[in-house]
């Protein structure tokens, strides 16, 4: 049975976002080391329904690694200890018999709690709205190879698109930014020469909706590239302030207020 351990769990439990939320403390038996974290947590749920209690939230969606939905903070690692790895992609194999868990959400003000381990991400999508497209005409659909790109461009935007979106960088971040996550939409499209034309105007309205939303600033910890599930370079993140701060530079026009949740909920 040397497949099967036994854990501690102190897991935040938070009934809404206006509660003031406490670690509760579980034991999760006979826990396979083939299970998925994730996996781990709907065991545990189902011993919390049989006993007439409200199961623990948590996000998940594909539990492949692919769509950023999930995420917890494990004894203090943003998506636990392994890197390159998101949660649902963890498994208890990295856990040995007996160990203690800490399962908490991620913790800054731009993602409150909704509840449990379940944060509300919307600022991420209110960043990507600010300017993370391309909205001018780009032509009809055209054969893949008739744009030519270079190599080392197409490979450089395919790294930053990696970018799942999942917020462990500002988990991570000391300061919450979420610079790794704008600096990665940013630089994929400007890469590319469908994203030229609103290269400026994009970095100039996504910085600005990334303060907005109360995201601290980069300082050059690196914790973000450490934590990133997807090996997100801060490289990008250099690559960001350069451009945006040329954008201001040559920058004609000032910028509407942007979209603040506070609005969206009036």
């Amino acid at each position: 049975m040397a497949d099967i351990i036994r854990l501690k769990l102190h897991i935040w439990r938070q009934n809404g976002p206006n509660d003031t939320g406490r670690f509760e403390s579980y034991t999760a038996d006979k826990v396979n080391k083939d299970m998925s974290f994730l996996e781990m947590l709907d065991v545990v749920n189902e011993g919390i329904i049989e006993s007439g209690k409200d199961p623990i939230a948590f996000e998940h969606d594909c539990r492949e690694g692919i769509c950023g939905a999930c995420g917890v903070v494990v004894n203090g690692f943003a998506h636990g200890p392994q890197k390159l790895t998101t949660t649902c992609q963890l498994h208890m194999r990295q856990f040995s018999d007996g160990d203690e868990l800490w399962i908490e959400p991620w913790r800054t003000s731009a993602f409150p709690i909704i509840k449990d381990l379940v944060v509300d991400r919307g600022s991420f999508d209110r960043i990507i709205q600010a300017g993370g497209y391309v909205s001018v005409r780009t032509g009809s659909p055209q054969d893949a190879n008739e744009i030519p790109i270079g190599k080392a461009a197409a490979d450089a935007a395919f790294d930053a698109a990696a970018c799942i979106g999942c917020g462990a960088c500002v988990a991570a971040c000391p300061n919450a930014s979420a610079h790794l996550f704008v600096a990665a939409k940013v630089s994929h499209l400007s890469l590319l020469p469908q994203g030229q034309a609103e290269r400026q105007e994009r970095v100039r309205k996504m910085v600005a909706q990334h303060d907005a939303e109360g995201f601290g600033s980069c300082t050059n910890h690196g914790e973000c590239e450490t934590a990133c599930p997807k090996g997100i370079s801060v490289n990008w993140i250099a690559r960001m302030n350069r451009d945006f701060l040329d954008a201001m530079l040559k920058a004609e026009t000032t910028l509407k207020a942007p979209k603040l949740r506070q609005v969206e909920d009036s």
